[in-house]
């Protein structure tokens, strides 16, 4: 895919609106994790020593319905991203609200009716407030808003630095692999990831499967799995997916189980085919850890994508720890997305050693599923 980007753009003297992927975590009102602040800082600070005469910045917080709501107010955002700038950034409440300040952020654009369904009239109205629309926000780009595709059609358009980043990485990772190309994914169910599932196995050299999601597949093979989580109607198409992947797809063989998902609980390692009844698995084994790890140090790329177990609880981390490790350390180019492993990788400190952090979970997977993204067709270069 090529895209137009910010070489392609004309910025002095110009408005330009800049759709941001600033949705970061808020714990009592206070920033979390400032990593998707401080990957839109490039493109921003590009567009100003380019001369632009004004920047918009639009993005959005969490899941308002539509409505103001202060607890997704984009003030903690305005606030750090002046500090990281070492500018004031003026946080306007609505489109109307606009002056000539040289860098504002509007206020989260789900307070908006308009925006997540797309309305030509919303989407017209920031529109008006630029003369270039710059698109950031890889993970927005598979969302039809507003923001994203609306103003997209009524601007010259192009992808900013770090949403170019990303296409460019995952389509490398797609097209020219270095291999073996090594897909580990994870997470609860199957039926979320199918679509990537499918199109990894006609690309890679293995994918690998962990999380909730091996429970599934443990029943496709005839196995019990207690009270773990299952898809019973994924349990004929994980049958297919095993007889025509076979050794290409990666399975956990042993399994931690407990009685009950908490701290300080009992657990047990058991074969992945003997799953007591009465206990449900929430982390793979420490043979699969030294399994799923040989497999991704061997690797040329590897795409990982999910967590291998509830690794929020320090009894179920050890999977999602294992592979963290293994794709930081592996010397694979590396790609890493989804909040869960993006938040694993901080968790357990190899952020820095990983090739490229995805800021999109939901646009990635899509992205490897091979859909049409809404955000990206428009920056399309013909």
């Amino acid at each position: 895919m090529k895209l137009r980007t910010l070489d392609d753009a004309d910025l002095a003297g110009r408005r330009v609106l800049v759709r941001a992927d600033l949705n970061v975590p808020l714990r009592d009102g206070e920033i979390a994790d400032d990593f998707r602040i401080r990957q839109s800082l490039e493109s921003i600070r590009e567009i100003a020593a380019r001369g632009a005469s004004r920047i918009v910045l639009t993005a959005h917080l969490g899941r308002p319905k539509g409505t103001p709501d202060p607890r997704f107010s984009l003030r903690p955002v305005a606030d750090r991203l002046g500090e990281l700038l070492g500018a004031d950034v003026r946080l306007a409440g609505e489109p109307a609200a606009v002056d000539g300040a040289p860098l504002q952020l509007l206020e989260n654009v789900r307070f908006f009716p308009g925006e997540t369904v797309n309305d030509p009239a919303f989407a017209a109205e920031l529109a008006a407030l630029a003369d270039v629309f710059v698109d950031d926000a890889f993970g927005a780009a598979h969302r039809a808003h507003a923001s994203v595709a609306g103003v997209a059609e009524l601007l010259p358009s192009v992808a900013g630095r770090l949403l170019q980043r990303e296409v460019e990485v995952l389509s490398a990772a797609l097209d020219s692999p270095e291999r073996p190309l090594v897909a580990v994914l994870g997470g609860a169910k199957v039926s979320d990831k199918l679509g990537v599932i499918e199109r990894l196995l006609g690309i890679a050299d293995s994918v690998v499967i962990g999380g909730g999601m091996c429970f599934t597949f443990f029943a496709a093979q005839g196995f019990g799995v207690g009270r773990s989580l299952l898809e019973q109607d994924m349990v004929q198409t994980c049958r297919r997916l095993l007889a025509e992947a076979g050794e290409r797809l990666v399975l956990p063989v042993d399994v931690l189980v407990a009685p009950a998902l908490e701290h300080g609980v009992a657990t047990t390692v058991v074969d992945a085919d003997a799953i007591p009844p009465d206990q449900a698995g929430y982390d793979i084994g420490p043979r699969s850890c030294r399994r799923f790890a040989d497999v991704v140090r061997a690797a040329g790329t590897v795409i990982w994508n999910g967590p291998m177990g509830v690794f929020e609880v320090e009894e179920f981390a050890s999977g999602t720890r294992a592979v963290a490790a293994a794709v930081a350390q592996g010397g694979a180019r590396s790609i890493v997305g989804g909040g869960d492993s993006v938040a694993a990788l901080e968790k357990f400190g190899y952020t820095a050693e990983v090739g490229h952090v995805s800021t999109g979970g939901g646009a990635m997977l899509e992205f490897l599923e091979g859909k049409q993204l809404p955000g990206l067709i428009p920056l399309t270069a013909p």
